[in-house]
């Protein structure tokens, strides 16, 4: 249908409310529904939408006349207001955080909870009313562990007070809320993975179970991958342990923490070319990278303790005045921490 207006002589006159009922089509279906006054379209049930967030981690929205309130007093959410709410409502402490907005409506205006006026009464509980209305609490994506692990506790612990109430488990507070999820059995135990490892461990070489462990770390979800390193951290460390063995020339050499940072740093490596970011956000050591080869630490730190306790007993005896007093200047400046700098010489040299 084409429209014309006609009437008007001012070329620059557009009425495009007109424009749109004149040219609009509505079918005979349509037609009769609208003139019998039938509802054209409905939503049910009511979804709420919940927030879920860390503690002093909500979206805080400032303008230049409250920068300096919000900053001080952070508006509450959902989530902050459900603390409050089972603090001061004993049923809301029978509930879990998705099924609040069955019993309660969110007042968003004052950032509160509050019981629902309308709806079933229940004979257990005078003067609450239920609806079918749902809670959607936001997804969080696991790469966002801490937030991730706090959003399943919420499902699974009824009627919290805090944050802090969350990570408490029997009487213990967990130090974070993966923790206190692993402790509450909500996660997978890694045993099947600690199997596997053992397993590859006798078949495959170092190189080829650091791949396997990279993957383990970035696609298998798993719940302790600290434990794991800690359980195999020499068998993924294997090949390098040999390598510095045959640099320095000393097959007495066992593992140490540089030997294990090296692995650490090729295991990042491998999880960072799979896609994945840095061992520390999946719950592992942070490697250290601060220098291109370990060999000159190696050198200094690795010694046999027994050895040296055993010549240090058979020669102290037989130190000069000077030697004796240059040794117990440096045992006490590395017993007592304190650095400095000591030259020794003598007539055959420093």
């Amino acid at each position: 249908m084409a429209v014309f207006d006609v009437t008007s002589s001012d070329r620059n006159a557009h009425n495009e409310i007109y424009r749109y009922e004149m040219g609009r089509y509505i079918s005979s279906n349509e037609a009769i529904w609208r003139i019998l006054n039938f509802p054209i379209h409905e939503r049910y049930p009511t979804v709420i939408h919940l927030s879920v967030h860390l503690e002093n981690g909500q979206r805080v929205y400032f303008t230049e006349g409250n920068a300096a309130e919000r900053a001080r007093f952070a508006p509450e959410t959902t989530l902050t207001a459900f603390f409050r709410l089972c603090n001061e409502d004993e049923f809301a402490r029978t509930l879990f955080y998705h099924q609040v907005p069955r019993y309660y409506t969110w007042d968003s205006k004052n950032k509160k909870w509050s019981r629902r006026k309308v709806g079933q009464s229940l004979s257990d509980h005078p003067g609450i009313k239920s609806t079918d209305a749902i809670g959607r609490v936001y997804t969080v994506h696991p790469n966002n562990s801490e937030c991730f692990h706090l959003r399943l506790l919420l499902h699974e612990v009824p009627g919290p007070m805090s944050f802090q109430y969350l990570k408490t488990v029997e009487g213990r507070i967990c130090s974070n809320y993966k923790e206190a999820c692993q402790v509450r059995g909500l996660l997978e135990n890694d045993e099947h993975w600690n199997a596997t490892l053992e397993e590859a461990a006798f078949v495959h070489s170092p190189r080829m179970l650091r791949d396997l462990f990279a993957v383990m770390l970035q696609v298998c979800a798993l719940s302790n991958p600290n434990q794991l390193w800690i359980n195999h951290q020499e068998s993924l460390s294997e090949d390098i342990l040999h390598q510095v063995r045959i640099q320095q020339r000393n097959m007495d050499l066992e593992f140490s923490t540089e030997i294990f940072n090296e692995a650490l740093i090729i295991i990042e490596d491998k999880v960072r070319s799979l896609g994945g970011s840095d061992l520390k956000s999946i719950g592992l050591p942070q490697p250290l990278r601060d220098s291109s080869t370990i060999t000159d630490m190696l050198r200094e730190r690795t010694y046999n303790v027994s050895e040296l306790r055993k010549f240090l007993e058979e020669n102290e005896d037989k130190m000069l005045p000077d030697q004796r007093e240059i040794f117990e200047k440096i045992t006490e400046s590395v017993f007592q921490e304190i650095g400095g700098r000591i030259f020794a010489y003598a007539r055959l040299g420093s």
